[in-house]
């Protein structure tokens, strides 16, 4: 029986990789054994195990680089978990004993990935972003393989290191199976455009903010446009509010508000428009669809990651691309307006979107797999 061994968490940028790699494991072989390793209080507790697969804690957190009272107690606390991670690490890897050992990124994945090197059990890691983080940079020395999504990630890593571009594997059901049409059928709304927008689970301010004035000025002008918005954690207590003393109908039929958005792959298929942030999963999953989009980067993202993932797509002319920085909703309406107006202008941003997508991500993981653990299945 194959053992697999899985680590990354912190966001569900570094979970939905690892949990898409599993599913690609588990098609090819499907009494693979999985056991998943992640911090105790991260997103990874709850959506691991529901996912079917076996989680086992280790404490682990990145140091804080600006120094405030509080950040230097989080510091402590890091080097606390830190001094403790090795062995800890050790002790999950010699009771699973695992056949192969794969990192998706975050803090909780180095010291797994690190040991099991150490230990010569086959190792590789994904790096979902076009700028590399810190634990890629790290492990990419001492691991069988790195798997990209974009070949622009190697700009930022060593030119000797063993690489591969496979692209990001995606949640089931962003593939562009559903059409445009079936989806808009499911969610209840008519022919007009529909726009999704969303900032993640935990929510965007800057997103929100966005939303609620286009919300707004659609529902004022009565443009014939569907919304669909997930708020998240962030906007749990205003986001309604602010739209209610806007003089928004929340109760519209075109208007559909959730703090977080379950059937996104629905939503993405209905959507002609998406605005949003531009983490690795969100930028691939516009890819798979084949979807126009405004890309919103997060500013406060380690290296500025989300701009590079973004301009992927900007410089290829397969989405508008808005610095926080130089946000203007004004323009944004302006923008949506000429969308609405012109359905063609976004046909373009989607085909090139669509063009970028690696349609044979998961047959690629699994040939790394395979090469590294051919002699187990």
């Amino acid at each position: 029986m194959l053992k697999v061994l899985l680590a990354g968490g912190g966001t569900a940028g570094h979970i939905n990789p690892a949990l898409a790699i599993a599913s690609i494991i588990k098609d090819h072989v499907p009494d693979a054994e999985f056991l998943y390793a992640g911090t105790p209080k991260g997103m990874e507790a709850n959506l691991v195990p529901d996912a079917g697969i076996s989680f086992t804690p280790i404490k682990v957190s990145g140091f804080q680089r600006k120094l405030t009272l509080k950040n230097i107690g989080r510091n402590i606390r890091a080097a606390a978990y830190l001094a403790s991670s090795g062995p800890r690490a050790k002790h999950i890897i010699n009771d699973f004993r695992p056949d192969i050992v794969i990192g998706t990124g975050g803090y909780v994945s180095g010291p797994i990935v690190f040991e099991a090197a150490r230990m010569k059990i086959p190792t590789l890691i994904h790096e979902q972003n076009a700028y590399p983080g810190v634990t890629t940079k790290i492990l990419s020395k001492k691991v069988d393989m790195v798997m990209l999504t974009v070949p622009e990630a190697m700009e930022y890593l060593d030119k000797d290191i063993p690489h591969t571009v496979t692209g990001l594997p995606v949640r089931k059901g962003f593939t562009g199976r559903m059409s445009r049409e079936a989806a808009r059928k499911e969610l209840g709304f008519d022919d007009g455009m529909v726009i999704l927008s969303y900032g993640g689970s935990l929510g965007a301010g800057a997103v929100n903010d966005t939303a609620e004035r286009l919300i707004e000025y659609e529902q004022k002008n009565g443009l014939k446009i569907n919304h669909i918005h997930s708020y998240g954690r962030m906007g749990k207590d205003t986001f309604i509010k602010n739209l209610e003393a806007r003089g928004v109908d929340i109760n519209n039929p075109r208007l559909m508000i959730k703090e977080y958005i379950r059937n996104m792959d629905v939503c993405m298929a209905a959507a002609d428009l998406i605005i949003c942030r531009s983490g690795a999963s969100a930028i691939t999953e516009l890819e798979a669809e084949g979807r126009a989009s405004i890309l919103i980067p997060s500013p406060v993202v380690a290296g500025n990651h989300q701009y590079h993932n973004a301009m992927v797509l900007g410089k290829a002319g397969a989405a508008i691309v808005i610095e926080q920085k130089d946000l203007d909703y004004d323009k944004i309406i302006e923008k949506v307006t000429e969308f609405c107006n012109d359905p063609a202008k976004t046909d373009v941003l989607a085909q090139r979107a669509a063009e970028l997508y690696i349609k044979d991500t998961p047959d690629r993981i699994w040939e790394q797999v395979e090469k590294l653990v051919g002699d187990k299945i």
